[in-house]
């Protein structure tokens, strides 16, 4: 089920509305990006804008981005941790998604590595799929 703008900010999440400065060059549906337990920033959302333009490099016909940055913890005696989300749609219905979730890494005390890493696992995912589309990418046959 797709959850609405107002079913989000009654889970306590914050949504940066879509303005056209957030479209990216080819992009169908303008950028999302859902705060979750946190406070809007601009220097994240502007980091977030800054790595989905490193991502159209990649590929430049994607369809849509939604990313959630969450802090699902909250420590007592360490920082507390954050949990990046990237939903990437490109042309032919192909979906990837990158999960960075801080219980298996323990390491994104920092919002910045956070989304960082995020990023870069989509942009793996991204040139793989590029691979794929291209037939860059050998298929076994089968024994």
């Amino acid at each position: 089920m797709a959850m609405t703008r107002n079913d989000e900010k009654s889970r306590g999440a914050n949504v940066s509305a879509p303005l056209s400065s957030t479209k990216v060059k080819m992009m169908q549906v303008p950028l999302q990006i859902v705060f979750e337990h946190i406070d809007q920033s601009d220097a994240i959302e502007a980091d977030i804008r800054k790595e989905v333009q490193r991502l159209e490099r990649f590929h430049d016909r994607i369809t849509s981005v939604r990313v959630v940055i969450a802090r699902p913890q909250h420590r007592r005696h360490k920082g507390d941790s954050f949990c990046v989300r990237v939903h990437l749609t490109v042309p032919g219905g192909k979906h990837i998604e990158v999960n960075r979730d801080p219980a298996a890494t323990g390491r994104h005390e920092d919002a910045y590595v956070a989304i960082r890493d995020a990023f870069d696992a989509a942009g793996r995912q991204l040139q793989d799929e590029i691979r794929k589309l291209r037939g860059d990418v050998k298929t076994r046959s089968p024994r």
